[in-house]
C-alpha cells in the first residue's frame, strides 16, 4: 500500500476544533474522547510544527521518556493536523513524545487528528509548553505573555486553566522587566526565579546578578543587601582629589608631635586627628596643645 494511500486511510472519523476558549484548549474533554476517533500512523508520517515556540529539548530527558515508552507505551495520544500538502500530520501537542519514540524505535503512534489552524496550534504549544515542570521561569513569563498580548487571555483566566495562583502569574511576568543578560542567568539556570524577582527594583539589575553570581549568594543574602542598599555589582566611586596642602600640613605636624595626623577639610569645617598609642604619648600632645611642660625632651 503506498504512502499517500495509507496517509487517506487514518484520515477516518469527524474532525472538529478545539474552540477559542482557553478552556477548551486546555483539555476539559480528553483527546480522542466524543467525535474524534483514536489512530495509530506511521512514525515516518509525523513532523514538527514550525509553529512550536519551543527549540531545544534535552537529550537525558528524551532517553529517560523513551526508556519509559518501550516499558509503558504511550499513555496519551499526540494531536495532530493534516498537512497542507496531504503526506503526512503536523504534530500540534506531543512533539517530546514523538522525538522519545523515535529513540524507543516505535514504528507507530496513537494520535487524534484536529481541525486547527495556525492560531490554535500556536495556542496549543504555548499551553502544552506550560503544563511542563523543566521549563524556566523566564520562558514561562515569556508564553504567559504570548497568551495575553496575542490571544487576549487574563491573567485570571490563565492561573485558574494551568492551576497556578493569580499571583504566580503576575509575579512571573514581572521578570520579564529584568534586563536580557540577567534573563539569560535565570534561563541557564546561573539564578532562580526567586534571586531574579529580588533585583527587579535594583537599578544596576545586571551588576547585581553578576556580582550575586561570582559570590555564590542565596535568595535572603541578596534580598538583605537589596533591602539595605547595598551598591554590590556597581563600580566603586571615585576617590576625592587630594589637597597638596593638606597633605604637606600633615606631614608638618607629624614630624613636630611624632604622632600620625590625619586631616579632613569640608565645606563648612574639617577635623584635626592625632593619633596616640600610650597614655605617655597622650600626656605629651596634651602638654604641647596648652603650652605646659616646655621643658620636656
Amino acid at each position: 500500500m503506498g504512502a499517500r494511500s495509507m496517509t487517506r486511510q487514518t484520515l477516518v472519523g469527524r474532525k472538529r476544533g478545539l474552540g477559542m476558549g482557553l478552556s477548551a484548549l486546555m483539555g476539559d474533554e480528553e483527546p480522542g474522547g466524543g467525535e474524534e476517533a483514536l489512530q495509530r500512523v506511521p512514525i515516518e508520517f509525523l513532523t514538527a510544527s514550525p509553529l512550536q515556540p519551543r527549540r531545544h529539548f534535552d537529550q537525558g530527558e528524551l532517553e529517560a521518556l523513551a526508556e519509559s515508552i518501550r516499558v509503558k507505551g504511550i499513555l496519551q495520544p499526540l494531536v495532530v493536523r493534516q498537512r497542507s500538502d496531504d503526506t503526512g500530520y503536523e504534530i500540534v501537542a506531543g512533539e517530546r513524545r514523538w522525538r522519545a519514540s523515535q529513540i524507543a524505535g516505535l514504528h507507530e503512534l496513537p494520535v487524534v487528528v484536529r481541525d486547527l489552524g495556525d492560531r490554535d496550534v500556536l495556542e496549543i504549544a504555548l499551553i502544552e509548553n506550560l503544563q511542563r515542570a523543566d521549563l524556566s521561569p523566564i520562558e514561562e513569563a515569556e508564553a504567559f505573555a504570548r497568551l495575553m498580548q496575542e490571544f487576549g487571555h487574563t491573567q485570571e483566566a490563565l492561573a485558574a486553566a494551568l492551576g497556578k495562583s493569580r499571583s504566580h502569574v503576575a509575579n512571573t511576568l514581572r521578570l520579564l522587566k529584568l534586563p536580557a543578560g540577567v534573563r539569560a542567568m535565570v534561563v541557564d539556570g546561573r539564578l532562580t526565579a526567586g534571586h531574579a524577582r529580588a533585583l527587579l527594583s535594583v537599578e544596576d539589575a545586571q551588576g547585581m546578578a553578576e556580582a550575586v553570581v561570582a559570590r555564590g549568594l542565596n535568595v535572603r543574602e541578596v534580598e538583605a543587601l537589596v533591602q539595605a542598599g547595598s551598591l554590590v555589582g556597581k563600580p566603586p566611586p571615585e576617590p576625592k582629589a587630594i589637597d597638596p596642602d593638606i597633605v604637606a600640613c600633615e606631614k608638618r605636624l607629624a614630624e613636630r608631635l611624632g604622632l600620625k595626623v590625619e586631616i579632613r577639610a569640608g565645606r563648612k569645617g574639617g577635623s584635626l586627628t592625632v593619633h596616640y598609642k600610650s597614655a605617655d604619648q597622650f600626656d605629651q600632645v596634651l602638654a604641647r596643645l596648652l603650652g605646659e611642660g616646655a621643658s620636656r625632651p
